[in-house]
C-alpha cells in the first residue's frame, strides 16, 4: 500500500515458551557495513506473492521452488504479509494482504506456523535470508484489538474507529497511544522469536512517526541483526533507523525515459536529488515492478514492455547505495497484472529471464565493485541523450555498464583511455578488446565489462 493518512498482545513474547530459536552464527549475524547487516551490501531481494506463487497458494507448495530460485541467485525473500486477513469489509474474495486481522497468528490459507518455522528452516540451510512484510500503520477492520484495546485507534467525527483514506477493510492506529506502541514492537518481537526471520519490509512505513521507528527499530536490534526496509522514500526513515528506503525518486524518473518524456541524462538528477536529502550511506531498494506497481500500474510488461526490460533491469541491479529487487514472475515474465482480491495463479513454465537475472544476480554477489558501497563515476559512451555510462568500483575491481535507453540504435566509443584494454564482456561471457574504434549498440542494448 503506498497511500494512506498518519497517523495485544500487551504481554511480550516471553509468553511463547515454545518460541522457535535457530539463531545462526552469532558473529555473522553481527557484522556491520556502514551499519547495514554486511549480507544485504552485495545482495539482492526477491518478494514472494505467496497467494498467486502456486495453484495451492501455500507455503509447501512455494517450498518447492527454494533450490530453483537459490540457483538463480536469490539471497533474501520478501514475503508479504503472512496473517490472517479480516473479513468485515473484505475486498474481494480473498482480501487484501495488508488488512491484518491478527498480528501474532498465521493465515491459515497459507498453512500453519510450524509450517512457517520449518520454511525459514530451509532457506537459512539453503544460505538465503527472510524478510517479513509488516503493516503497521493500520489494521484490519476485525482485528482483534478493536474490541480488546479500542484506545489503540484514531476515532473519526462519530467517535468509531477511523478508515485509513478509503480503504474500508482497515482502521487506522494511534501511535500518539504509547501502549499501542509497546504491543506493535512485542508482536514483531514475537515473529522474530518464534520463526528466526532476518527483518521486516514496513508498509506505509512514512505514515508512521519517526520517534516511533527510532525506538522500534533499536529494540528489533538487540534481537539480531536484522535489515530493516521501508515503504517510503522521506527523509527521516533513515535518520530514524531503517536500512533501505524505496526509490520512488528514481523509478519515477525511469518511467519517464522509458515513456521518452525526459532523456537518459534525466537520470542524474534523480541520483543527485537522492544523495543531497539521505543520510550518508542509506541503502535503497530499486526495481522495475513490485506487488503494488503491477497490480496497479502495469509494470513492468507495460511499463518496460518488451526489449525495455533489460536495461533499466541491468540499471536496478548495478547502481551504487542499491539494494535491487525482483518481483514474483518477473522470471517468467508474467506479463498481465495479478490480481490484488482474488485468487490468479502465477503459471511457470519457460522462465525465460532466469539466466539474465542470474547473470546480474550472481555477478553482484561475486564482485565487490557492485557492492552498494563501491564507488560511481559517469562516464560519456555515446550521446549522453540515449546512452547512461558509469563505471563501479572497490577493492581494486572495476565493473563498466553501459545502456542505450532508446528504440534507436546508438554509436558507442570508449574516451577514457583507463577504460581500454581486453575486459570480461559479462552477457557474451568472453573478453573483448575496447578502444578507440566505436561500435553500434542495439535499441535498448546493455553490455557489463568487468576488469
Amino acid at each position: 500500500m503506498k497511500n494512506a493518512f498518519l497517523i495485544f498482545i500487551a504481554s511480550s513474547c516471553l509468553l511463547f515458551a515454545g518460541c522457535s530459536q535457530v539463531h545462526q552464527d552469532a558473529s555473522a549475524q553481527s557484522k556491520l557495513i556502514d551499519g547495514h547487516p554486511a549480507w544485504i551490501i552485495q545482495g539482492n531481494i526477491y518478494e514472494v506473492n505467496l497467494r498467486q506463487y502456486t495453484q495451492e497458494g501455500t507455503i509447501n507448495a512455494f517450498a518447492k521452488n527454494l533450490d530453483r530460485l537459490k540457483a538463480m541467485g536469490v539471497e533474501t525473500l520478501w514475503f508479504m504479509p503472512m496473517n490472517p486477513i479480516s473479513k468485515v469489509g473484505r475486498k474481494g474474495t480473498f482480501g487484501s494482504y495488508y488488512a491484518v486481522a491478527d498480528y501474532t497468528a498465521l493465515n491459515p490459507e497459507y498453512g500453519t506456523m510450524n509450517d512457517w518455522i520449518n520454511l525459514v528452516r530451509d532457506i537459512h540451510q539453503k544460505g538465503m535470508k527472510v524478510i517479513l512484510d509488516w503493516v503497521p500503520n493500520h489494521t484490519g477492520d476485525d482485528n482483534r484489538w478493536l474490541t480488546e484495546h479500542p484506545d489503540f485507534y484514531v476515532k473519526d467525527s462519530t467517535g468509531k474507529p477511523a478508515m485509513a483514506v478509503d480503504w474500508a477493510d482497515t482502521r487506522q492506529l494511534d501511535y500518539r497511544n504509547p501502549e499501542m506502541q509497546d504491543s506493535m514492537i512485542a508482536a514483531m518481537k514475537f515473529w522474530l522469536e518464534k520463526s528466526d526471520i532476518d527483518g521486516f519490509r514496513c508498509d506505509v512505513a512514512w505514515n508512521v512517526p519517526g520517534s516511533f521507528w527510532t525506538r522500534c527499530i533499536g529494540d528489533l536490534k538487540k534481537e539480531k541483526n536484522i535489515f530493516m526496509l521501508a515503504e517510503g522514500d522521506s527523509a527521516y526513515l533513515p535518520k530514524s533507523g531503517f536500512d533501505a528506503v524505496y526509490a520512488w525518486h528514481m523509478f519515477n524518473m525511469m518511467k519517464k525515459v522509458a515513456s521518452g518524456q525526459r532523456k537518459a541524462f534525466a537520470l542524474d538528477s534523480a541520483y543527485q536529488e537522492i544523495k543531497s536529502e539521505y543520510p550518508a550511506n542509506t541503502l535503497e531498494l530499486y526495481f522495475t515492478s513490485n506487488h503494488d506497481e503491477n497490480s496497479w500500474n502495469k509494470a513492468d510488461f507495460a511499463i518496460f514492455p518488451g526489449p525495455e526490460h533489460a536495461p533499466f533491469a541491468v540499471f536496478t541491479q548495478t547502481m551504487p547505495d542499491n539494494v535491487p529487487l525482483i518481483y514474483s514472475g518477473q522470471e517468467e515474465p508474467v506479463l498481465r497484472a495479478i490480481s490484488f482480491f482474488e485468487k490468479d495463479p502465477i503459471h511457470f513454465e519457460h522462465y525465460a529471464r532466469a539466466d539474465f537475472y542470474r547473470t546480474l544476480l550472481n555477478l553482484r554477489a561475486s564482485d565487490p565493485a557492485l557492492a552498494s558501497d563501491a564507488g560511481f563515476k559517469k562516464i560519456v559512451a555515446g550521446d549522453e541523450n540515449n546512452v547512461y555510462a558509469y563505471v563501479r568500483e572497490k577493492d581494486g575491481k572495476r565493473v563498466l555498464v553501459i545502456l542505450n535507453f532508446s528504440n534507436a540504435e546508438q554509436n558507442i566509443s570508449i574516451k577514457d583511455k583507463s577504460l581500454w584494454g581486453n575486459p570480461y564482456n559479462v552477457f557474451m561471457q568472453k573478453n573483448e578488446s575496447l578502444g578507440d574504434p566505436s561500435w553500434k549498440m542495439k535499441p535498448w542494448g546493455y553490455a557489463i565489462y568487468q576488469y
